[in-house]
C-alpha cells in the first residue's frame, strides 16, 4: 500500500469524526498537529521496506575484485571474488546479501607450486549444471605468470561446503594464447561459454570477447566466434582491453556486459546485445553500446568500476548489479597490486525498451 493514499484515508476517517462538545482553538491547534504527526509516522511506515534483501551497505565485501554473487535454490547467495594475494578460490554464503560481509570464507582450492595452475588465480565464478557445481577461473603457470588460461573445478556433492573439489583441467580453445574471465549461460536448450582472450594475429590488443557452444561443462565444441572488440577510444585507455563478460537473459534481449581500458581509474563497462531470436554464433547478431554504461563517478567517489554479475533478489522481482571499485583516483605503481577494489551492489533499473539502466556508481553507505 502506497503512503500517500494510506494518508488519505486516515485523514478523511478523521475529518468525520463528530466532536461531542466544542473544541477551542488551541485545541484544534493541538489536534491538527497531533493529526499530522500521526499521518506522518503512518507514511513513513509505510514506504519503509520490511524486506531485508533490498538492505545492504556498500562496499559490501572489502578487499575483493571480479565479484560473482548468484542466489541458490537452497536459500543462499553464494559469493565467489579474487583475492588480493591471487593464490586461492574461496566461497562465502548468507541468506541475505548484507550477510555476505560478516559470512565466514571457505577456501576450497590453493594455487599449485609449480607448473600450470601456480599464479595469478583470477575471477572465479560458480555455477549449478546438471546437478553438480563447477568453478570456473583464470590462472597463470607459476614459472610463467603471464601464461594465463581458463580452468574448471567439479564438485558433485549437493552442498558446494561439502565433498570433493576436482580439477577438470583447461578449457581447450583455438588458440593457445592469453584468456581469461569465464562465464556461461544456458539459452533454448544450449549452453554457452563466453570469455575474454587474445589473438596472436592481433598482438597490439590485449583481448576480444569470444562465445562458443559447450559440449561439456569443462569445454567447448564448434567455432568460437568474436563477439566484441577494443575498437572505441573508451575501450583503448592504457590497454586494448575487452574482458570480464557477464550474462543477462530478459526482455527479448541477451545483454553481455564487459570491462574495457586499464583497471584504473579508467576501467569502466561497455555492453553488446543480441536478439533472442537471433543466431548467437553470428557475430553480426551482437550490437555494442557505443559508450560506456557504467564508469567513474567522482561525485560519488568511486572510481574505476567494472568486472560486475548479476543477482536478484530472492523472489526474483528486482534485479541487481555488482561491480568492484575503487575509492580513490591515484594509484601508485601497476594497479593489479593495489588491494582495494571492493565489491560493491546497486539496484538494476530497466528503461522503457527494455533496456538496463545501470545509472551511476552510488555513494557508500546503506542502500537503496
Amino acid at each position: 500500500m502506497r503512503a500517500i493514499p494510506l494518508a488519505a484515508k486516515l485523514a478523511q476517517s478523521l475529518g468525520s469524526v463528530r466532536l461531542v462538545r466544542p473544541v477551542r482553538p488551541v485545541g484544534l491547534v493541538r489536534l491538527a498537529l497531533s493529526v499530522l504527526a500521526l499521518i506522518t509516522s503512518v507514511a513513513l511506515a509505510a514506504t519503509a521496506s520490511p524486506d531485508p534483501t533490498l538492505h545492504w551497505t556498500n562496499p559490501l565485501v572489502e578487499q575483493r575484485a571480479d565479484a560473482q554473487i548468484a542466489y541458490q535454490s537452497d536459500g543462499n547467495y553464494y559469493f565467489t571474488a579474487t583475492v588480493p594475494e591471487y593464490d586461492r578460490l574461496e566461497l562465502r554464503r548468507a541468506p541475505t546479501l548484507d550477510g555476505l560481509r560478516t559470512a565466514e570464507p571457505k577456501v576450497i582450492w590453493r594455487k599449485h607450486a609449480t607448473g600450470i595452475m601456480g599464479s595469478h588465480i583470477w575471477a572465479p565464478e560458480l555455477h549449478h549444471i546438471n546437478g553438480k557445481w563447477y568453478l570456473y577461473f583464470s590462472a597463470g603457470g607459476a614459472e610463467n605468470v603471464w601464461d594465463i588460461r581458463i580452468y574448471v573445478l567439479e564438485n558433485p556433492s549437493a552442498d558446494p561446503y561439502q565433498g570433493e573439489w576436482t580439477e577438470k583441467g583447461q578449457i581447450k580453445t583455438t588458440w593457445e594464447s592469453f584468456a581469461l574471465d569465464p562465464t556461461t549461460f544456458e539459452f533454448k536448450g544450449t549452453r554457452y561459454l563466453v570469455w575474454a582472450q587474445k589473438d596472436p594475429a592481433t598482438p597490439k590488443v590485449n583481448s576480444n570477447l569470444y562465445l562458443a557452444k559447450m559440449d561439456t561443462p569443462w569445454s567447448i565444441t564448434g567455432e568460437q566466434v568474436m563477439i566484441s572488440k577494443p575498437d572505441l577510444p573508451w575501450e583503448q585507455i592504457g590497454y586494448q582491453v575487452n574482458e570480464g563478460p557477464a550474462v543477462l537473459v530478459k526482455n527479448g534481449r541477451i545483454f553481455i556486459t564487459y570491462s574495457a581500458s586499464a583497471t584504473d581509474f579508467n576501467y569502466c563497462l561497455g555492453m553488446v546485445t543480441a536478439k533472442d531470436d537471433s543466431n548467437l554464433l553470428d557475430p553480426k547478431s551482437w550490437i555494442k553500446s557505443p559508450r560506456p554504461v557504467f564508469a567513474t563517478w567522482t561525485v560519488n567517489g568511486q572510481y574505476g568500476p567494472g568486472h560486475n554479475s548479476f543477482t536478484t533478489t530472492p523472489d526474483g522481482k528486482t534485479d541487481i548489479f555488482v561491480y568492484h571499485s575503487r575509492q580513490y583516483r591515484d594509484i601508485k605503481g601497476d594497479p593489479l597490486n593495489d588491494p582495494n577494489r571492493h565489491t560493491r551492489a546497486q539496484i538494476l533499473h530497466w528503461n522503457p525498451d527494455g533496456t538496463p539502466d545501470f545509472g551511476v556508481p552510488v555513494p557508500d553507505g546503506p542502500l537503496p
